[in-house]
């Protein structure tokens, strides 16, 4: 039996794999090999890393749990998950592993809006973050397709970076077309738009239905509801990344540093956990 199995191998599922491997606890990490981010380029607004490719993170961040002989990774898709008193069962490849913990770190999937041309451009010319993407975009204008209030908000953090920023409902923009440095926006009056980039409100969703399995509680924005250290509803179960907030953020936070303080939480939550349960009596 494992003391933990975490299913996920993004940021916030490596730094847990790390925290526990560090105070040589027995975890196995599962990794489908899908991630939210697999069409950036280059991630940013992370300490130390800004300009990394998400790739090349992921795999120093392997690297680095060589170097511990309690962690297991396996490339593999976990098929099923389940809970009881005695700890968490994980399905992976007919096999069913056990352990005292879970950390869910699948993440989210966007939904993009139906818009001819778009999906290609997401995660290079096509964002939803200014933190991440913001700044690559420095003194040319951009465009916001958002019909709700919060595109005034968004206006309002990037007017000070962009050189112009035009907010467009997306029902408006009935094709994306490719420039040499940027994007054209052709408008149902056949009218166009030339940006250098484009920020957009996906519809997120839970990438695993792993949640939803367990029974665990979900917040209004549709990410697992946890406490400031990952716990969710269900003992021994805990979620890390952007696919589970606590209480007090607005919604998920679809950044690589808030990824890993999840992840990096959860971790020292479960260490004290089996420290408490392992004391002798």
């Amino acid at each position: 039996m494992y003391e933990a199995i975490i299913i996920g191998g993004g940021p916030g599922g490596l730094q847990a794999a790390l925290t526990l491997g560090r105070m040589h606890r027995r975890v196995l990490l599962l990794d489908s090999g899908e991630y939210r981010n697999a069409t950036v380029e280059h991630a940013h607004n992370l300490l130390g890393n800004d300009g990394v490719a998400p790739a090349d993170l992921r795999r120093r961040g392997r690297a680095e749990l060589d170097a511990y002989a309690t962690v297991e990774i396996r490339d593999a898709r976990v098929s099923g998950v389940a809970a009881d008193a005695d700890g968490v069962r994980v399905e992976v490849d007919g096999e069913t592993l056990r352990a005292e913990h879970l950390v869910l770190a699948t993440g989210l999937a966007d939904d993009l809006p139906p818009i001819p041309g778009l999906a290609e451009h997401w995660g290079n010319r096509v964002a939803n973050c200014p933190f991440c993407h913001g700044h690559e975009f420095a003194g040319r204008p951009v465009a916001i397709l958002n019909a709700s209030p919060h595109a005034v908000m968004l206006r309002g953090m990037l007017e000070p970076v962009a050189s112009e920023v035009r907010v467009l409902d997306p029902a408006r923009v009935v094709a994306v077309e490719d420039l040499e440095d940027g994007l054209r926006l052709v408008l149902d009056d056949a009218s166009t738009v030339d940006v250098a980039g484009v920020f957009v409100a996906p519809a997120p969703r839970q990438r695993a239905p792993f949640a939803a399995d367990l029974g665990l509680t979900f917040q209004e924005s549709g990410a697992v509801r946890i406490d400031p250290y990952g716990r969710t509803g269900v003992e021994r179960v805990f979620a890390a990344g952007d696919m589970a907030h606590p209480d007090h953020f607005p919604g998920p936070m679809a950044t690589l540093a808030v990824a890993i303080a999840s992840g990096q939480l959860a971790a020292v939550a479960i260490v004290q956990s089996l420290a408490a349960t392992q004391q002798p009596a």
